[in-house]
């Protein structure tokens, strides 16, 4: 039994080791937060679950057949101790948790500007089917499934979806935010170290939902400036009519750059469900 036991912790050892939980490995001042809340919860939770877990053995042994010491007593029925301590430690357990809650709820608020210096990098992101674009505003260029920011900047994602409800997510960066049709969410972050992350789509949006991940590349801000130079040298050009091509479905798109986006973009993917259709108008 005992060398059952070692072969199936070797075994677990050795297939953990090449897991690698997003969550618990952030990058960024946002995942970092949300770590140590999700940290925090699970041992407050641990003050009652471990007892609970070592009692059942305890009473499983003291109470067992074999042992003829153990106090027999059939008609009892209530002790004011254990009543005390199963409701009072639950409760003191649930407020600290409520506290916590509402104290990270709004200090995590992805709508909240984050507590940085330096000017926001603005990024619109645009879930479509099934690729992100992702439009950088101040700097003229648009993305397609790829993301470059730099360290220690606040970033801040204008978000919505030129398709059905869909959610964009960085794990290690930060949590999900939806993106809807007709409306704009938000999403601030900030990267701490270089490397390359990955974004993907949180929210089923039909058959090319698996393929909707996308890369966000951190790096220095000489790093991005240079990138930005790149991109701006693309011959292609994200108007109107490449926009309207670049929203027909498609699977597993490949990163692509747009030296040049259309001016308020953005807003116009958002007003087209804002306005009345042409049936509506024809019936008022």
């Amino acid at each position: 039994m005992k060398k059952l036991s070692k072969i199936l912790l070797l075994a677990t050892t050795i297939l953990l080791s090449s897991c690698k939980m997003a969550v618990l490995d952030p990058k960024g001042i946002i995942a970092s937060s949300q770590k140590h809340l999700f940290i925090d919860a699970i041992l407050l939770m641990l003050i009652v679950v471990i007892p609970v877990i070592i009692l059942s053995f305890i009473f499983a042994w003291k109470y067992s057949a074999k042992n003829k010491d153990a106090n027999y007593t059939p008609n009892w029925s209530h002790s004011t101790a254990i009543e005390t301590v199963c409701w009072l430690v639950p409760c003191i357990i649930i407020a600290v948790l409520a506290t916590m809650t509402w104290i990270s709820s709004h200090k995590l608020d992805p709508y909240r500007p984050l507590d940085a210096k330096g000017k926001p990098v603005i990024i619109q992101a645009v879930a479509l089917d099934w690729k992100w674009l992702f439009i950088y505003p101040n700097q003229h260029i648009a993305t397609v499934n790829y993301v470059q920011i730099p360290t220690h900047t606040p970033i801040r994602f204008m978000i919505t979806a030129d398709a059905p409800m869909n959610s964009l997510e960085i794990p290690r960066l930060a949590g999900q935010i939806y993106a809807m049709p007709g409306m704009r969410t938000q999403l601030n972050l900030m990267a701490d170290e270089a490397g390359s992350y990955t974004g993907f789509s949180a929210n089923y949006s039909g058959n090319g939902f698996s393929g909707m991940n996308f890369t966000v590349k951190v790096g220095s801000e000489q790093q991005f400036n240079q990138w930005i130079g790149k991109v701006k040298r693309s011959k292609h050009r994200l108007s109107m009519h490449a926009y309207n091509l670049l929203a027909r479905p498609s699977e597993n798109d490949k990163v692509r750059y747009f030296s040049h986006s259309e001016d308020k973009l953005f807003r116009k993917v958002i007003e087209k469900y804002l306005k009345p259709s042409n049936t509506e108008r024809h019936k008022s």
